[in-house]
């Protein structure tokens, strides 16, 4: 709150600096007063943007510590082949293609991204976008930090979050105008509950039996895993190809939208690729995501992971 009044100030300050300076040109220098507007439009629309970055920034700080001081001892440390043994066979080919014995689990992911994504579904044009996310895995939660591009300079700021037991979606425009907001519902709990289940790919140990997933066998490319955390469960059916690797997921039902007073769910789908070596564990760096329509897939987010840092159990 401090933070916040001190920065309306330092904007009351800097709007009184604009205008005073734009005065001072329009008589000294006898520049037209269109020019004189441009310039202080120009201006404030500097401050409006910085002042809403830091402050978007600001709570993310925040939101971050409250997720890492959350962490919880995770047990066992190192993962042994002998927990893999009874699972469906295309789980143990993953397993056995992505770590390696005696791999350290992870505790803690950190990574960047680019992308595309599709704000609405009735429109044809995709925007731009960069994010972080920070990931722990125990007590397991997310926080998706976006900067959408809508308009040259105009950004629209997105919180896609699990933390504790709760989901939080925030978006909002220029870190200052929210556009959406929802927090805490079972719907949403369970829609982020499937999302850090499904980008377990890259945090690859939280899959593993230890870490509370069960698996049940499909068929030989096939395995649905399902992840309990208080009182919300999620399930995923991953596909694998020949090598053992996840070429694709699909959920069969997440909250897709509300219509008037009735809920929305749909099959939610996503395909992965491009994996790399990343710590002696193989994960994919490029994936895709999407709502399965009658009328087929409709893709809302195509991103690439372009930086990924992990810490560890010790």
């Amino acid at each position: 709150m401090i933070l916040i009044q001190t920065w309306r100030f330092v904007i009351l300050i800097l709007a009184g600096f604009s205008l005073s300076l734009g005065l001072f040109m329009s008589y000294s220098l006898k520049l037209p007063p269109i020019v004189i507007i441009i310039v202080l439009i120009v201006a404030l629309l500097a401050i409006v943007l910085v002042y809403g970055r830091d402050r978007w920034q600001s709570a993310t700080d925040k939101l971050r510590v409250k997720m890492t001081n959350g962490q919880q001892p995770i047990q066992p440390k190192n993962y042994d082949p002998k927990e893999i043994v009874d699972l469906p066979e295309p789980v143990q080919r993953y397993f056995k293609t992505v770590l390696q014995d005696g791999q350290a689990l992870i505790s803690k992911v950190e990574l960047s991204q680019t992308g595309q994504f599709h704000m609405n579904e009735t429109e044809h044009k995709w925007h731009k976008f960069t994010a972080t996310q920070l990931v722990v895995t125990k007590r397991l939660g997310f926080d998706w930090n976006a900067k959408i591009q809508m308009f040259p300079f105009i950004n629209v700021f997105v919180h896609d979050t699990y933390l504790l037991g709760e989901g939080d979606l925030q978006a909002s425009i220029l870190g200052l105008f929210a556009v959406a907001k929802m927090h805490n519902t079972p719907q949403l709990n369970q829609g982020e509950l499937l999302r850090f289940l499904a980008e377990a790919i890259w945090y690859p140990t939280s899959l593993l039996p230890s870490q509370g997933v069960v698996w049940e066998s499909i068929n030989q490319h096939s395995s649905r895993a399902t992840l309990t955390d208080g009182k919300t469960t999620a399930s995923v059916v991953f596909q694998f190809d020949a090598e053992g690797l996840i070429t694709s997921m699909r959920a069969e039902a997440r909250c897709h939208s509300v219509v008037g007073d009735k809920l929305v769910f749909m099959p939610w789908v996503g395909n992965f690729r491009e994996y790399a070596t990343h710590n002696g564990m193989r994960i994919p760096l490029e994936g895709e995501v999407g709502w399965e329509h009658l009328e087929g897939l409709r893709l809302y987010f195509i991103g690439k992971t372009t930086k990924i840092n992990y810490e560890f159990a010790s």
